[in-house]
């Protein structure tokens, strides 16, 4: 399978010319933001963010395709789906927006970039239609695309993993030894599955990080980034037909028929702007946009570590960590790891945590009596803000909590996203800042066990770059470089956008390559956080004991420990499924009420 590189001759930066700009759009889990930046040195003049309409679709189907989550089919437990107008809705909402805030002309901008998260793959026709777009299929799940977040394939993940480990597919100790539920062939079982014709009438099988550079110049591409992390191509093959025919017979098609292209180099250009995209967004037609890639490894470049040894922690909802290596080496339990799949010519690892920031939103919602709402507002803060402050008070291990950062599963070191969260050391004397601070911990800890496999695998981690929104919380970031032991350097919040117009920019020609323009367009404040002595000497006590409680209920724990986790698990699921059985029951007796 060749490799487009889609080569662009470098423009000659003359200080005379007017100033050319770029727009880096990043697709999130709940929105999309856009931004407007220079690029002779990467200065944000103009931003936008798009809010889902539908969010995460993982109760019901919208009722109406057009409309908010509504009242469709309810979904089965650990779905998670998007809605491809959402992403569509960005195009034609934040980018213009953006172009109005910067005060920049269509006409001196010359790239735009996009980043997806991943992975989010979907069924489509041929001409890039997504198959819930469809009237006649808008009412079935699997013709959704599937967030990164969805879990549901675990089952299918489980089969892959046993039968890549019994015929000895040489692919699999690239991830780790194991694929995760998260990643595109998961997922693609679970439709052939569960619902064959969907599978049947899905004629490409594409990320949405490539999707919606199909949209945006109407031709398809595919990138060596999702390809190689979420779509298990390494040494230039997928896994083979023989291979995907012993997971299911209908499953040996799916790279032939609906995945297999040509791949482009990170930083390339896909093609320029179609009319229709031009209208959406304001721009010119025939703007060039670049490749395809992922919220995580565009960041690399927006926070100048596309250097070996940096690993970069975008912190948000979940927490990605990506790192360059000059040699290939197998991780335990990291993610992955590709040749380019962050820079060209350099071998990139992946590994992440599936649930962080979602942890802290889930106490805030759920967990945090109406008192502390309400000091929080007299405060004038935020209730993260509130329980931070109140927390940051403490000292290590005042609390007696530990926690294990599981709420949404494991993907790095265990990848197992049937796993939750477990706390102990609960007594009548525990408040709400020591469960949030508990959990701070509980993803540092998790942070540290990942810094380790690295460390201990020939991936030695010589800075820790932390980028996304948890950056703007000082406790948190405080906490990472206690438990890590470790200076912390930060990145620009919001990392991803300005990452996708760095890559803008070299596929327009304006650099050439990317490690110059993030050199000349990236931000980073070196060595923001440091280590204090005392708190890391008494967090490295503590995280032999997050160790001793990770490897019972994840590696070792047998009938006692996973087992536990699992069979709840089940049990819920279970019991999930029958009250959705019940409920559909009385509301076709009481339809057949009104109409008998």
């Amino acid at each position: 399978m060749n490799v487009n590189n889609d080569a662009v001759t470098p423009l000659t930066h003359d200080p005379r010319r007017a100033d050319r700009y770029v727009v880096g759009v990043d697709y999130g889990t709940l929105s999309g933001r856009a931004v407007v930046v220079r690029v002779r040195d990467g200065a944000e003049l103009g931003s936008a963010i798009f809010e889902y309409p539908h969010g995460v679709i993982s109760e019901r189907l919208p009722g109406d395709p057009a409309g908010g989550p509504g009242d469709g089919p309810r979904l089965a437990p650990d779905w998670a789906l998007q809605h491809p107008l959402d992403w569509v809705g960005v195009l034609r909402t934040a980018v213009p927006e953006a172009l109005r805030a910067a005060g920049v002309q269509p006409g001196d901008v010359v790239g735009i970039g996009t980043d997806f998260t991943a992975s989010t793959p979907l069924p489509v026709r041929a001409d890039g239609t997504p198959l819930c777009l469809l009237d006649e299929l808008a009412g079935r799940p699997h013709a959704y695309p599937k967030l990164w977040k969805h879990h549901a394939a675990q089952p299918q993940a489980d089969r892959i993993n046993a039968v890549a480990r019994d015929s000895g597919q040489p692919w699999l100790a690239r991830y780790g030894g194991k694929l995760s539920s998260e990643w595109q062939f998961a997922k693609a079982l679970q439709v052939l599955e569960e619902d064959p014709e969907i599978y049947a009438r899905c004629e490409r099988w594409i990320e949405a990080a490539d999707w919606i550079v199909w949209q945006l110049t109407g031709v398809e591409s595919r990138n060596v980034c999702t390809a190689g992390y979420k779509g298990v191509f390494q040494d230039d093959r997928y896994p083979s037909a023989e291979f995907l025919a012993k997971l299911d017979p209908g499953l040996a098609g799916l790279v032939t028929e609906k995945v297999e292209h040509p791949l482009s180099q990170l930083g390339g250009r896909a093609g320029g702007l179609t009319a229709q995209a031009a209208q959406w967004t304001g721009l010119n037609p025939g703007t060039s946009v670049s490749v395809g890639n992922v919220d995580a490894h565009v960041t690399a470049a927006a926070v100048r570590a596309t250097g070996s040894g940096q690993l970069v922690a975008i912190m948000g909802t979940s927490t990605c960590l990506v790192i360059n290596g000059e040699q290939l080496r197998e991780v335990p339990g990291m993610c992955g790891v590709a040749l380019g799949g962050i820079v060209p010519g350099r071998w990139g690892y992946e590994a992440g945590q599936s649930g962080v920031g979602d942890l802290f939103a889930w106490l805030v919602d759920n967990a945090v009596p109406a008192s502390y709402v309400e000091a929080a507002r007299a405060a004038g803060e935020t209730v993260h803000q509130y329980l931070s402050r109140l927390a940051a008070r403490q000292a290590v291990g005042e609390h007696g909590l530990l926690a294990l950062d599981w709420l949404n599963g494991n993907r790095s070191i265990l990848v197992d996203h049937h796993l939750s969260g477990v706390l102990v050391g609960l007594t009548l004397d525990t408040r709400a800042e020591d469960l949030y601070r508990a959990l701070v911990e509980a993803t540092a800890f998790g942070a540290r066990r990942i810094v380790d496999a690295f460390d201990d695998s020939g991936v030695p981690v010589r800075e820790f770059v932390a980028a996304g929104g948890l950056t703007a919380n000082p406790f948190v970031m405080q906490v990472y470089a206690d438990v890590l032991n470790r200076p912390i350097s930060v990145g620009p919040e919001q990392g991803s956008a300005l990452g996708s117009a760095i890559h803008a920019a070299v596929a327009a020609g304006e650099y050439p390559d990317i490690h110059t323009a993030s050199a000349a367009m990236g931000s980073v404040r070196r060595d923001a956080y440091l280590p204090r002595a005392g708190e890391a000497a008494a967090y490295a006590e503590l995280y032999l004991e997050y160790r001793a409680l990770h490897d019972h209920f994840g590696q070792y724990g047998g009938d006692t420990g996973t087992g536990v986790l699992h069979r709840l698990r089940a049990i819920r699921n279970a019991a999930r499924v029958d009250a959705a059985r019940v409920e559909a029951t009385a509301v076709g007796q009481a339809a057949g009420g009104e109409h008998g």
